[in-house]
């Protein structure tokens, strides 16, 4: 018992001189055979393979369309099991995330919740994640304590047994593949007019607590002339980490409360609702910030190409009649989740080369 006792100290503090690394140092962690294992943080994505996703996602969805094709995807990974390991209120990245692997045929298996399974009796977070790896191929897992899937990713780096992590959300820090999904929406709405670099983006609302908004602007180091406009109030304004980061690569950015102001200037609109689920008291956060809001009349306001954005669920930043405007892209944005987490799932275990190879 003193061993084991000993042993897991040992683990903790190597895990503890991991967690306070740099993750520019972090990321070669979660690379094996020269493909990127685990899916962790959005610091990870460069250009070429962020473009490459957005390439492969569209040859899935093409494909999808028939029935041929579906029979194709289906049968390229039956062999493998994912863990959807959802202990954070989700509908779309779970829902997106499990359809994703049916694209490709892998069985799920799912826990919602602690109290459904043995953490409730007392086994640490880490055996729980030890034991998804002896039955499944890959874990996805969202969890409302940052930091959450770089551990997982890292305890079993250091097992005989480690399978892909992907991180489908982790406290308040990072949502990467929400992030995918965001450039996968962009270049898609964009794409009759250049693409996303040079676009002007604003993003609204709860930029402080934001996973969302945070890893979106991690990539934009690997777009040409993009600039930034963060737009909250005093108390929800985007933190200086983020600001350092943008001020290291050279990215230009603004910080405004004026909403009205920089509507006319942007060429997307990333709106987001307050989190108050991240607050000590959650019943707290009572102020409705309507000058934060997105309303019909400011459609006349807004360029003929900007899109408007949200990761949802959305409450009342976004009047519901803004939905039937052609500009309002955050319903496709939903669906472009289901195929560009597919395409990553595809890439994780390489047969993306296969998906590609059915359409040259």
């Amino acid at each position: 018992m003193e061993k084991y006792a000993e042993q897991t100290q040992q683990e903790f503090e190597g895990w503890e001189e991991f967690f306070n690394k740099p993750v520019d140092e972090k990321v070669e962690n979660f690379i094996r055979k020269n493909r990127i294992y685990d899916i962790i943080y959005a610091q990870q994505f460069d250009r070429p393979f962020l473009d490459y996703l957005c390439s492969l996602a569209d040859s899935i969805r093409l494909l999808a369309k028939t029935k041929v094709g579906q029979s194709k995807l289906r049968h390229l990974l039956p062999h493998k099991r994912a863990m959807l390991y959802f202990v954070q209120p989700s509908t779309r990245t779970f829902l997106s995330f499990q359809n994703a692997c049916h694209i490709l045929g892998l069985t799920t298996s799912e826990i919602r919740g602690t109290s459904t399974s043995s953490e409730v009796k007392g086994e640490s977070p880490e055996d729980t994640i030890r034991t998804f790896a002896s039955y499944v191929d890959l874990i996805i897992s969202r969890h409302p304590e940052a930091g959450f899937a770089e551990k997982t990713a890292w305890v079993l780096n250091q097992t005989d047994h480690p399978v892909p992590v992907l991180n489908g959300g982790s406290g308040p820090d990072q949502h990467p593949t929400q992030a995918l999904l965001d450039i996968y929406t962009l270049e898609r709405e964009f794409r009759t007019i250049g693409g996303l670099d040079g676009k002007k983006i604003a993003m609204v609302g709860d930029l402080k607590r934001g996973r969302t908004v945070r890893s979106l602007s991690y990539l934009m180091k690997n777009y040409q002339d993009v600039e930034l406009v963060y737009v909250a109030p005093e108390v929800f304004k985007m933190k200086d980490d983020i600001k350092e980061f943008l001020n290291k690569h050279r990215i230009p950015f603004n910080e405004t409360e004026d909403f009205e102001s920089i509507m006319p200037e942007v060429d997307a609109i990333y709106m987001t609702r307050i989190q108050n689920e991240y607050a000590s008291d959650p019943t707290s956060d009572t102020e409705t910030f309507p000058q934060f809001h997105l309303k019909t009349n400011h459609l006349s306001v807004i360029q003929t190409h900007c899109a408007i954005l949200h990761p949802l669920p959305r409450r009342y930043e976004i009047d519901i009649r803004i939905d039937k405007d052609p500009r309002a892209a955050y319903w496709r944005q939903e669906r472009c989740g289901m195929w560009i987490r597919a395409a990553l799932i595809s890439y994780i275990f390489g047969v993306d080369g296969e998906i590609m190879a059915e359409l040259s």
